[in-house]
């Protein structure tokens, strides 16, 4: 994909119960994946030693981060923090773009 136009959201496809993931850039500094998820599937609460920013590319996503629940929708962001727990839902089928920086 280097040197060329990409539409992100057409990079993964949604698939019946499940979540699908592509990587599209692994660097020591840091990662880029663009994820599918069907409609009530999500990542259970975790936490990373460094910070993350979701952009969703298509649909709405619920994101918690520590206590605060987040709704967001195609076109926005959110960043969670290094250390602080989260974790995203799918209301309804979504795409997200994942931004991890080391």
């Amino acid at each position: 994909m280097t040197g060329k136009v990409t539409n992100l959201a057409e990079l993964v496809s949604y698939q019946d119960g499940s979540i699908v993931s592509r990587e599209i850039i692994k660097k020591d500094t840091g990662t880029v994946t663009a994820f599918a998820f069907d409609k009530g599937q999500g990542l259970s609460e975790h936490t990373a030693p460094f910070d993350a920013m979701v952009y969703i590319l298509d649909g709405k996503a619920s994101i918690r981060i520590g206590e605060r629940l987040f709704e967001v929708q195609a076109g926005e962001s959110i960043i969670m923090p290094a250390n602080k727990p989260h974790s995203v839902r799918a209301p309804e089928k979504f795409k997200m773009l994942l931004v991890m920086v080391r």
